[in-house]
C-alpha cells in the first residue's frame, strides 16, 4: 500500500476546522459542553478543533476500534465509558463517519449516561458506505468511497502524521 493523490490539502483542512470551531462556538454558548474525541483517529482533528472553539469545554477521549486493515469489523471498546455526562451537551469528535456503526454505538452509550444532547462533529463524511442513518451536525468534508489516510486517519497504525488527507493505493 502506498500514499496516492491528495484528497484534501492541509490548507483546506485548516480553513474548514476554523469554520467548524466558529460555528460550534456560536451554537454552544452557555452550555455545559463536553468534546468527546474518539481515539486514535480524532487526535489531530480534536487538537486543532478545540483550539478554535472560544468557549470553556471539557475534553475527554474514548478508545474504540472497528477496522482490520481496510475493512470495517466488530466494534471493540478500549476505554471506560464510566463517566457522568448527566445534563451535559456532548459533541462527539470523530475523524470519519462511514457505516455509522461506531456513531450508533457511542450515541447509545452517551445517551444512557445522561447527556442532555449528543451531536457529531466529523472531519470526513463518507455517506456512500452508510448502514445506520447518522446525522452529522458538523461535517468537514464529504468524500467518495475511497480508503484515506492522514490527519489522524491510518492504515494499520501508519500515516496518521500526514498533514493532509490522501487516498491509499495498492
Amino acid at each position: 500500500m502506498q500514499i496516492g493523490k491528495t484528497l484534501i490539502s492541509e490548507r483546506r483542512i485548516r480553513r474548514r476546522v476554523r469554520e467548524l470551531g466558529a460555528q460550534i462556538t456560536s451554537d454552544y454558548q452557555n452550555r455545559d459542553t463536553v468534546l468527546m474525541g474518539v481515539l486514535n483517529g480524532s487526535v489531530c482533528f480534536m487538537a486543532d478543533l478545540m483550539r478554535e472553539i472560544s468557549l470553556p469545554v471539557e475534553v475527554i477521549f474514548i478508545r474504540l476500534s472497528s477496522y482490520q486493515g481496510t475493512q470495517p469489523g466488530e466494534i471493540k471498546v478500549g476505554s471506560d465509558f464510566g463517566i457522568d455526562l448527566s445534563g451535559k451537551h456532548v459533541l462527539i469528535v470523530e475523524d470519519i463517519v462511514d457505516t455509522g456503526s461506531t456513531m450508533k454505538f457511542i450515541i447509545e452509550r452517551v445517551t444512557d449516561l445522561g447527556a442532555s444532547t449528543v451531536e457529531i462533529c466529523s472531519l470526513l463524511d463518507k455517506p456512500s458506505r452508510r448502514i445506520h442513518p447518522t446525522e452529522i451536525r458538523y461535517a468537514g468534508f464529504q468524500i467518495p468511497d475511497e480508503f484515506v489516510v492522514g490527519y489522524g486517519l491510518d492504515y494499520d497504525g501508519l500515516h496518521r502524521n500526514l498533514r493532509h488527507v490522501a487516498v491509499l493505493e495498492e
